[in-house]
This record gives structure tokens, sequence and C-alpha cells, in this order.
């Protein structure tokens, strides 16, 4: 009796979305009984909810048919959509890059401009394949109806004759060839076979969307009129009285989805700018996040500051780095882009404490199906990260902000620090883009 009551218990603490381990060879799936759009038969679905490491939790369906053999499968994001869609530019040269995973959902637009082809968002349902597989699926798909066409239309049964012949050679590789992926729901991945180190292949790009393309999302915003300008109330807040105060309201974990509370504060960074720090704390699963978001806007320029780590005075730097900040550090070959740490207030040793924990975390390194030559790779670069925080290793350190928002505190009093470099330029066209900035309109308002 005990111990069903202990496995009962067991059972009710587990995640709902778990990870795929050898620990749990069986985890848990729903089946339901559905119709097959092929004889339109009666088939069965699984449902099985996991994580997918370094992306999210997902729902991944998978239907199979035992009257005519029919199979499908696809994902759905079980998260909240991201706050800006993403533009994936992916340059494919070896047969190793035709074998990277791909996390596609029902936005993802696929193109290929050397073919000037284009599959759009929701011809295709969200699924996890590789760069082959999509490839391939677009000439079965084109294939499929190619007897009948050639009977009724033989002119464009053969244009399409044509296309697939260039389709099949982008499989054999006669010549590079790029795809890129556009995503307005920001939940497109695609996997980088060198991590932790960077991608020379790959770049990605995040955009703000119109909004058009927040209403096929479904997201839809009060009335700017209603919101906009209001005088304060009595009882409301003003500026000065929110400065030094600890806000709370409440949210959901990003975690678990729970209703949790998130602590908000508004404070003042000497010699930089004010700015928000934001930490959730879930009670139901202990999950623990902190970010901060700049105060003041966007800058007029960008700012690049490089910083050399010598030793423990330089591991004391104050550091903030914003959610639109990348990261580089040359020496190991890592690059991370904004959305890996989100934006933080932290020292120099803190980020790369964090930078550590995250990677060393991480899934995609762990377990029965991970990759022997990543998970050495991993294990060199977490070892060379650690001789750094040993202090045994000197590295640079680089903070590139297209937003002017990002910041590390200099030693010098006098503004006379030889280890801290920093450098303001003009932003670039793709750079105000992803800020949004090209069709924003300030004036005559």
């Amino acid at each position: 009796m005990a111990e069903d009551q202990k496995q009962n218990i067991e059972e009710k603490t587990k995640p709902i979305f778990r990870n795929l381990t050898a620990d749990d060879p069986e985890p848990e799936t729903t089946e339901i009984e559905s119709l097959c759009m092929n004889c339109e038969q009666n088939g069965v679905t699984r449902l099985l909810l996991t994580k997918i490491p370094y992306y999210k939790d997902i729902v991944v369906m998978s239907f199979d048919c035992e009257h005519c053999g029919f199979q499908n499968n696809e994902i759905q994001n079980s998260g909240k959509i991201a706050e800006k869609g993403i533009r994936i530019t992916l340059q494919i040269k070896t047969a190793r890059d035709l074998n990277r995973q791909v996390v596609k959902s029902d936005y993802t637009c696929i193109k290929i401009p050397s073919l000037d082809f284009e599959i759009p968002s929701r011809s295709q349902k969200g699924e996890i394949t590789t760069i082959e597989g999509i490839i391939e699926r677009t000439i079965n798909g084109l294939e499929q109806d190619q007897p009948e066409r050639r009977k009724k239309y033989a002119t464009a049964a053969f244009q399409i004759d044509e296309f697939l012949e260039k389709l099949k050679k982008l499989k054999s590789l006669e010549q590079p060839f790029i795809m890129i992926f556009e995503d307005i729901s920001g939940e497109c991945y695609v996997e980088n076979p060198k991590a932790p180190l960077k991608d020379e292949e790959y770049s990605i790009i995040q955009f703000k969307r119109t909004k058009e393309q927040d209403h096929i999302l479904g997201i839809y915003t009060e009335n700017s009129e209603d919101t906009l300008l209001k005088p304060i109330k009595e009882g409301e807040y003003t500026l000065e009285q929110i400065e030094g105060e600890v806000l709370s309201f409440r949210t959901n974990c990003p975690e678990c989805n729970c209703p949790c509370e998130t602590n908000m504060k508004l404070t003042n960074i000497p010699h930089f700018k004010e700015v928000v720090i934001m930490a959730t704390v879930c009670d139901s699963c202990g999950h623990r996040t902190n970010e901060v978001k700049s105060g003041g806007g966007i800058e007029p320029m960008g700012v690049k500051i490089e910083v050399t780590i010598i030793g423990k005075e330089d591991f004391s730097r104050d550091l903030l780095k914003s959610e639109t900040c990348h990261m580089q550090i040359p020496e190991l070959e890592l690059e991370i882009g904004p959305a890996a740490l989100g934006g933080r207030f932290t020292t120099i040793e803190g980020i790369l404490v964090a930078i550590k924990e995250q990677l060393s975390s991480s899934t995609a390194f762990s377990g029965d199906s991970s990759d022997p030559e990543t998970v050495k790779r991993m294990e060199i670069f977490i070892s060379h990260l650690n001789e750094v925080l040993e202090g045994k290793r000197k590295i640079t350190l680089i903070l590139d902000d297209p937003a002017g928002n990002s910041y590390i505190q200099s030693l010098s009093n006098e503004g006379l620090d030889n280890g801290l470099k920093i450098t303001k330029y003009e932003r670039s066209f793709d750079q105000n883009e992803e800020l949004g900035l090209n069709d924003m309109k300030v004036e005559d308002y």
C-alpha cells in the first residue's frame, strides 16, 4: 500500500513536459481515434509532450492509419508566442548541412532564392525534419499529381519536371545553395552542428511583426487611443514614486505555465541610465528567472564594448547585457545571440557562470542519443571556460549592441581604462530593421 502511494506521488510530481532520456524509456503518450484524410477510415493519433534543447516545450503528434498505411507527423508549440519574428539564412555546402535538424512551425515560410522557389507558411504543417527532408517532401508533393497533369496539362507538367530535376540536384550538392526560413511566430529552429561554437554558415535576424501578422497569430492589442497618455488617477504611481519601489504583478511561469508573481524595480546604473529589473519565482516548479530591460529607449548609435579579462579585478566589473545585445569571446570561438541569455544586470564573472550553467544543463549534450563528437566538443569548451573562471586563461569579452543599451563598468574613476574599449557606430539598415526603426514614423504627431 505504501509503495502504491509512493508511486502515485512520484507520478504526480513528474513534469508534464519531460526530456527524452534513457532513464525514461517509455514516455507518456496519449492516443486518440481520428479520421484519416487519405482513405476516410479511422486511424490513431499519438500525442507526446516533450522538450527540445535550446528551444521550448512542444507537442509531437504522430498519425497512423492501419487501413491504408498513411502516416503523418507534426508539432505544435505549447508555450507563448515569441515577441518578434525571426529570419534564418542558412548556406548549405556539405552533406552535414543537409542533415541539420529543423523545427518548423505552421507559420514558417521557406525560400530557396537560387530557384526562385518558396514554400508559403501554413502550406505544410509544423514538423521536426531535416534540410534534406524538406527538399524530399517538396519533391514528393510535386511528383504526386504528375501522371494526371501530363494527360491534361502537358506543358505545365514538363515545366514541373524541369524544376524537379533542379530540386534533385540540390540533394546531390552539385553547388552550394542558400535556404531562408522566415517565421512570424519566432518558433522556427535550425540545428547548429558546431555548438557551442559559432556557426559560420548560419545567420539569424529578429524582426518586429506588422499588425496584420499579429492578427494572423491571433494577437490583438487594445486601442492605443484608450491606453496612451492617460492622466494619473488617485492611487496610481508617478515616475518618481516608482523609483525605489518594488512592484509585483501576476504572470505565468515560463517553465510550467503555472500562475506566479513577477517583481519589477526601476533602478539607476551610475554613469549610464535607468533600467528595469524583473525577477520571477515560481512556487510550483521552483523555476527562477531574471531579466533587464532598458528604461531609456533606443540610443541614436549602436555601441561595441571590448574588455580584456586578466584577473579577479576584471571579474568584478558590473555588466549590463540588454535584450538586443550580441556577445562574443573570440578566443573560445563563442558567439551568443540576444535571445540566448536575455537582458541581464550582473558581473563579468556572473555572465560567464550563466553561460557555463546553461550549456552544462542542456539535454542536447547528455543521454544515449547525443552525438559523441558534439559531447566531446562541449566538454572541451566547458574545461576552457573553467580555466577562464580560475584566472588561468586570458580572454576578450565583446558586447555588440545595436540599440546602445549595454554597459561594462570602468575600473578607473578618471575614465582611462586600458582594459576597456568602447566604440560607437552608425547602425546598418538591417540592424534598424531588426529594431523596428525603418518604418517608425516620429514626425507630425
